[in-house]
């Protein structure tokens, strides 16, 4: 009997590259839905983890119609197949504020937003929204303690909220807060830290939407989805779920979803007893993690990846006189998103068969706009 991920087909499939399981994907979707109770409105998934136009209008055949995006092309491609709204959750500087506005201007039944933590860039989104006749929304980007981007809850954020009303062509959308550090294997652990860490930014949050009725909570990612999504009026931003991978399936022990994105690789070289060479460099899996933390496979048993360069991988074997050149290897990325940024497509794999092939259209920095 094959084990679930094996491709009967395989001979259609080049390596190094990326597999998309369709069934898996539409499994991981479904239960993103099902953990708000179906109410798809507390959804903001972040397209940086899959980056496919196939993948976003799959979520929007659930409902799921908002949407978080790194860049200005992900926020393209999810505008593209019919968005509602769009978050740009990082500053944009630069042309990219030039960019932003063009975005808007092109997609008008689109909603587009972005990130702010500071009067400078405030200043600047707004002469270009006034140049350009828009009343862009935008939300106030906290630093809840991941010092990665944001304003501290104290003076400096007081005084930037207070400014806002002096721009007329940007309107207070709400509070966005990214909690990624927190990762305590222990969900109750987790939940403690990070419900600990929002108390003051629940107090802020109630306090605005006395002013600012309207507003909106956006926060969290993958790791904080499930405590999030226990409490009231916050929309949440789960990504890496949409396809998941190795280093949240040993962290995030509580979230059950299914791997829907596999490495391909195959054996090119033997040439050492106890030492084969596969087809995957640093070029073609996520490297930003120890050289035995980057790739896990499931068909190869007693190996440790030794080194790798840009299109080769070294393992060190036991069974090297069982193993043949050409043999492929299906591996688990421990960090899929930045895994996927690597590859132009995905096949995608159905019932144990190729029957598509998806681009990869984000992963370019520019698409259009």
């Amino acid at each position: 009997m094959k084990d679930w991920y094996e491709i009967e087909d395989i001979e259609k499939v080049d390596s190094p590259s990326i597999i998309l399981y369709e069934e898996n994907l539409m499994y991981n979707l479904h239960k993103i839905v099902s953990m708000v109770n179906g109410d798809t409105s507390l959804l903001m998934p972040h397209i940086k983890t899959n980056k496919m136009p196939k993948v976003i209008s799959a979520m929007i055949s659930l409902g799921i119609k908002k949407f978080k995006a790194a860049t200005i092309s992900e926020a393209e491609i999810a505008a593209s197949e019919g968005a509602d709204s769009i978050l740009i959750a990082h500053q944009l500087v630069g042309p990219k504020i030039e960019r932003f506005c063009s975005l808007f201007r092109h997609f008008s039944n689109t909603t587009f937003s972005t990130i702010v933590d500071n009067i400078d860039s405030i200043e600047k989104l707004n002469k270009e929204a006034r140049k350009q006749i828009l009343k862009i929304d935008i939300y106030i980007d906290i630093n809840s303690g991941m010092h990665r981007s944001g304003v501290e809850i104290g003076f400096e954020l007081d005084k930037l909220i207070q400014e806002i009303p002096k721009f007329t062509s940007l309107n207070f959308g709400g509070i966005h807060v990214y909690d990624g550090h927190l990762r305590a294997t222990d969900f109750q652990k987790r939940k403690s830290y990070i419900e600990s860490e929002f108390r003051p930014i629940k107090v802020l949050f109630d306090t605005l939407k006395q002013a600012y009725p309207d507003i909106k909570l956006i926060c969290g990612g993958t790791p904080s989805f499930t405590s999030h999504i226990t409490e009231e009026h916050r929309i949440t931003s789960p990504g890496t779920c949409v396809l998941w991978d190795w280093g949240y399936s040993e962290k995030l022990k509580e979230q059950e979803y299914k791997y829907a994105a596999l490495l391909i690789c195959r054996v090119i070289s033997k040439p050492k007893r106890g030492i084969i060479t596969i087809d995957l460099g640093h070029k073609s899996v996520g490297s930003e993690n120890l050289i035995n933390q980057r790739v896990k496979f499931l068909n190869l048993k007693n190996y440790e990846l030794i080194s790798q360069s840009e299109e080769h991988g070294i393992l060190q074997v036991k069974n090297w006189e069982k193993i043949k050149v050409g043999d492929v290897y299906y591996g688990i990325p421990y960090h899929i998103c930045s895994t996927i940024n690597l590859h132009d497509d995905v096949s995608v794999i159905s019932k144990g068969k190729k029957v598509d092939s998806w681009d990869i259209t984000a992963r370019k920095r520019k698409i259009t706009f």
